[in-house]
């Protein structure tokens, strides 16, 4: 494999891109989530397209891009964007029903910085996200894909990590947070292997108290799990 900012790409590197890291289920969605999908997805989504995106031309200002990789319903996504509406996020989900209860919780707290791109994440970073311009990433509670034959899928793993890193601006992040703990082990040392980034911490980072607890936490806690949380940043380039 060439470095990450090189044009030649490995055979490994070409099977990762082509196998899925989600499996689009079909998920009912309510009536107020239809409601608000038919009714606001024209205004905050963004089609999926082969050109980058401009950031300047959609948020309208130059303000930092953070993108969320899976928000699931979005309950952190919006809490996060409602506190922080110097910064913009862009959600990443193929899960309809929860693209259409994260449209309206934007309609309802009158979110300006938010924008939705409802498609496969490896694909639109690849072709719409220019690289060196995310100021963080944020994967909260990813698919574990907890039996080895489907480890392939998972998504914090070499060469996908390269990709997130090329994308990164450098000082950017990377925060992920899971209750699998052979994940958490797994991913830990992926990124620790990945060139440009580099741990914030010893190990696994403490909680970021700005991170809103979501459904999928709690369902870790009932269950006893250990919440781990990983935080990497990229280094500038030597």
């Amino acid at each position: 494999m060439s470095d990450i900012y090189g044009e030649t790409h490995s055979e490994d590197s070409k099977f990762y891109r082509t196998i899925k890291t989600f499996v689009l289920r079909a998920g009912r969605m309510t009536a107020t989530q239809k409601k608000d999908y038919e009714e606001l997805s024209g205004r905050w989504c963004i089609p999926y397209t082969n050109t980058p995106i401009n950031y300047v031309e959609l948020f309208s200002n130059t303000n930092p891009v953070i993108v969320e990789i899976g928000f699931g319903m979005g309950k952190a996504t919006w809490l996060i964007a409602k506190d922080n509406p110097d910064i913009n996020y862009l959600g990443l989900e193929v899960h309809r029903p929860g693209v259409g209860k994260l449209l309206g919780e934007i309609r309802r707290n009158d979110l300006q910085n938010i924008y939705i791109v409802e498609h496969d994440a490896l694909e639109v970073l690849e072709t719409m996200i220019p690289d060196n311009s995310i100021s963080g990433f944020h994967i909260f509670f990813p698919d574990p894909w907890p039996k080895k034959k489907h480890f392939k899928r998972r998504l914090i793993q070499r060469p996908r990590t390269d990709l997130l890193a090329k994308k990164l601006m450098p000082g950017g992040y990377l925060y992920m947070v899971t209750d699998w703990e052979p994940y958490a082990e797994f991913a830990l040392e992926e990124l620790q292997n990945t060139p440009l980034l580099k741990n914030k911490y010893e190990g696994f980072a403490p909680h970021q108290p700005w991170r809103p607890e979501t459904r999928f936490e709690e369902k870790g806690l009932e269950a006893q799990r250990t919440i781990h949380e990983l935080f990497f940043v990229k280094e500038e380039r030597s």
